[in-house]
Formats: structure tokens, C-alpha cells, sequence
């Protein structure tokens, strides 16, 4: 059995479901190549009562032919063809009641949304299954898996039909943070330092098959050119898979997310809808819902609550790189990354990157200053007063009265505060605590790489700094 980096809290959460006194149906959701998979079958290491996968594009007969030989092979007897998804369930409810009462039964269905081909009567035949069998006994597990999330959503977890609330447990998959991404480079025997990690997150962010892909004679900017720019690149292509596996209308969510590309703080619903010509109606709320859900946007309230001034903003790493270097890429530069590096357009993503990296970490931001314990909302901002505008990378608004605005920064060294970005830092404070009128302390934090240099500037401006470290705390 290999080791499971991470996912600590899920799998705790499996070993609960596996040992209660009840049957249970749990449904993992999540983004693409995010390991959803991976997890299930090592943890219980490939030992299921009944395993079957969803074949992409097949027909509802080649679906049933594939159900039907995986049951013949646990039965060691040939078996009738089924008709309907109906008689497949029955079939499966016959073998597994001749199995021991005793032990938990534990079914997987990997790629569930594949089996669902048009005009099948799948949903049916598995709420038939659940509803009228297999909730009532006391031994079975049955787990299903879909990287489709609009369909598990839509059909599974928010369904008004047959299966409505009878999920017992949903499961929603995220990508690595910066500490297992860490351990799981140390697991391969990896030699990258906290930065290198980082430089490789802001690319493809904490998704672990990109992640294994990364090789490991190299450094993270030579990876980086070697799968992203390289002839026949592995994750160049990435992007024309990537929302059509997930998403079928997938034109909408490729369209809504190339829109937030363009802007880093994000856009407002109502932007959102100008700057893309988009109808603002109830196709748009699924959309941005079913990509929040996904993983591959984040969205922010605002300070005043109000739903029409929350911010929407790209949060996935890949698909911010690949709109910013990949999209309009041409292979005219052998080494284009890495003849990239320290140039304004490579500095300039840095800043961004790391800016959204931080906002992928609160939990462990808020730990560094000590205010885990203390509620609080999160959020970037941006706003104007007496005629100049200001944004902020990251703010804490904490239930203690205290509003903590961070500057994030990227640099190759200790971070200094000179005369000039001192001006701006007040000037931003100003504007912050006139435009939102706000009543409470307001402190002003630094997240950098290395840390922030001593100097008059630091002394008078910054309450708390913190160093990317902090990052990789669990």
C-alpha cells in the first residue's frame, strides 16, 4: 500500500463511515485530477465487495455489459445480460445479500456520471438500489466518485429527485495545500526548498497528478519549462481537457473564468456580466456556483455583506497560468520560461501568484498571528475615497474589532519598505477607513518570502510580519 500524503480529516472521515452501525452513501466531488480516486482505492487498497468504473463516451449498453462482467467475475458464474439499470441493481442486491452480515459491504462506483448516458434509466436504478435496499441493512458502504461536478451536484448532492437527502456523508476534494505539496515532494525523495515549492504551486497550484509529473533532476524553473513549453509539454494541453471532463456546456465556464483571468482582485457579479455580455439570470448563478464548488473560482463578501458587492475571483493556479503564458503561446522560444525569469511580465506574475497563494492559506496566516480562535471573513477589496483609489491584497475582518490588511509579497530577499511605498501604505490606510467607514483598529500585516527589513518605515507602519514559513504549517 503506498502512503497517503495528506488528506488527514478525509480519511478519518472514511474510517468513520466504514465502522458505523448503519449503511452509508458517500459521494467525493472535486476538481479534475485532484485524486479523488487515488484516495479511495488506497485506503481501502483495490479490497471492494463490488468496484466499477464509468466508461467515457460509451453507451448505455457497453455501461450494462461492463456492470454485468464485473458482477460475473465476483460470482464465478456466467450471468444473463441486463436489460435496464434496474435489473443491473437487482443483480448486485442478490450477490451481496449472500455475503456475511457481518462485514461492511463497501461498493464503489468511480466516474458515476459517465454511467448516467442519455436516456438511461441509471438514476432510477441506483435510487431503486439505495431506497428500497440498501438503506435498510446495516453493512453497506457504498461510495461514489465523479469529476463531472455539475452532474454530482445537480443529481446527487442538490437533487430534488428520489436521491434528495439521502447522501448520508458528500466529500468535496481539495487540492493540496502548500504543506502536503511539501511532504509529498519529500515523499519522492524530491530536494526542493519552501520557495521552489511555492514558485511550483503558483503554476499548477496543489493538484497531485500535475504534481507528479514534476521531475525531479530539476529545478522548479526547469520543470516548469519542461511541462508547460517543451515540445509535446505533458501539461500544455492541459486546458482543452480540463472544463470539458467537468462541465458539459462547458463554453460558459471556460468563457466566465478566461473573464476573471483578466483581473486579479476579481470582478462583482455585475462586471462580470458587462465585461462578458453575459446574461444574469439563473444560468450564470449555476455557473458560478458549480465552479466555486469545483475548486476553480473563490467568492468574497463583501465588508458591507451586501450579496451585489461580492467579488469573484479566478482562484485556480493552472488555469491563471495557462491565460496568462499558455493560451497565446507560440513555440518560438526553445527555453521561453527560462529566458523569462526577472523580466516584468515573470515579476509581475510572481506578485499576483503569491497574492492568491496567500489567500489559499488563511487558516495558516491567521495561526502565524495568532487569531485562530477569533471568527473572521477574508476577503481582497478595493475601493475609493477623496478621489484615490485603493486595493488590498488580502483582509482579515476579525469578530475581535481588529482589521488586519496584508500586503503580500514575492522577493528573493528580505522585503524593505522604502519612503515612497511607505506614502502609499498610508495613503492606502487612509482610503480603506474612509470609504468603508469602518469603526475598528485597522493593522497593517506583511506576508513575505523572507521577511520584512528593520527599518523607520517597518517600525511606524507594520504591526505583524510574517514570513511564507508560516505557509507550510498544517
Amino acid at each position: 500500500m503506498k502512503e497517503i500524503i495528506g488528506r488527514y480529516e478525509e480519511q478519518k472521515t472514511i474510517q468513520k463511515l466504514l465502522t458505523s452501525k448503519r449503511s452509508e452513501f458517500l459521494a467525493l466531488y472535486g476538481r479534475r485530477r485532484v485524486g479523488k480516486t487515488y484516495l479511495i482505492r488506497e485506503y481501502f487498497q483495490n479490497k471492494f465487495a463490488f468496484y466499477l468504473t464509468g466508461i467515457a463516451n460509451a453507451k448505455t449498453e457497453q455501461q450494462l455489459l461492463n456492470f454485468d462482467l464485473q458482477l460475473q467475475h465476483l460470482t464465478g458464474s456466467e450471468l444473463q445480460r441486463s436489460a435496464n439499470w434496474i435489473e443491473a441493481f437487482y443483480k448486485l442486491r442478490t450477490y451481496l445479500s449472500q455475503q456475511n452480515p457481518a462485514e461492511k459491504q463497501v461498493l464503489f462506483f468511480d466516474e458515476l456520471p459517465w454511467l448516467d448516458t442519455n436516456g438511461s434509466d441509471f438514476i432510477q436504478g441506483l435510487e431503486h438500489f439505495w431506497n428500497n435496499w440498501a438503506d435498510g441493512q446495516k453493512n453497506i458502504f457504498l461510495i461514489v466518485c465523479g469529476s463531472a461536478a455539475s452532474w454530482m451536484i445537480n443529481n446527487l448532492i442538490n437533487t430534488a429527485g428520489g436521491l434528495h437527502n439521502r447522501l448520508t456523508h458528500q466529500m468535496k476534494i481539495q487540492p493540496f495545500n502548500l504543506k502536503e505539496t511539501f511532504d509529498f515532494f519529500q515523499h519522492k525523495g524530491y530536494q526542493f526548498n519552501q520557495q521552489q515549492v511555492i514558485l511550483l504551486y503558483m503554476t499548477m497550484g496543489g493538484i497531485p497528478y500535475y504534481l507528479d509529473q514534476v521531475p525531479s533532476e530539476k529545478s522548479a524553473a526547469q520543470a516548469i519549462q519542461n511541462l508547460f513549453f517543451d515540445k509535446n509539454a505533458k501539461l500544455q494541453t492541459e486546458f482543452n481537457q480540463l472544463y470539458r471532463a467537468l462541465f458539459r456546456k462547458h463554453e460558459i465556464y471556460e468563457k466566465v473564468v478566461e473573464i476573471l483571468s483578466g483581473k486579479a482582485l476579481g470582478f462583482t457579479r455585475t462586471e462580470l456580466v458587462q465585461k462578458g455580455q453575459l446574461q444574469s439570470g439563473g444560468t450564470l448563478s449555476k455557473v458560478l456556483f458549480e465552479l466555486e464548488e469545483s475548486g476553480f473560482i473563490t467568492s468574497y463578501p463583501s465588508l458591507d455583506n451586501k450579496a451585489k458587492n461580492t467579488i469573484y475571483r479566478l482562484s485556480d493556479f493552472y488555469t491563471a497560468f495557462y491565460f496568462q503564458f499558455l493560451k497565446n503561446y507560440r513555440a518560438s522560444d526553445e527555453n521561453y520560461w527560462l529566458n523569462l525569469q526577472n523580466q516584468p511580465i515573470f515579476n509581475a506574475w510572481k506578485g499576483i501568484a503569491f497574492e492568491q497563494v496567500c489567500l489559499s492559506h488563511v487558516p495558516q496566516i491567521k495561526k502565524a498571528l495568532g487569531i485562530s480562535g477569533v471568527h473572521s471573513k477574508q476577503s481582497a477589496w478595493i475601493g475609493e475615497a477623496n478621489n484615490q483609489k485603493a486595493q488590498v491584497d488580502l483582509l482579515i475582518d476579525r469578530q475581535d474589532q481588529v482589521i488586519n490588511l496584508c500586503e503580500c509579497k514575492f522577493s528573493n530577499d528580505d522585503f524593505t519598505i522604502d519612503k515612497d511605498y511607505a506614502a502609499q501604505l498610508r495613503r492606502k490606510m487612509e482610503v480603506f477607513k474612509t470609504a468603508t467607514k469602518t469603526k475598528k483598529v485597522v493593522w497593517l500585516t506583511f506576508i513575505t518570502t523572507y521577511g520584512l527589513q528593520t527599518n523607520a518605515y517597518s517600525n511606524e507602519l507594520v504591526q505583524k510580519s510574517i514570513t511564507s514559513d508560516a505557509l507550510f504549517e498544517s
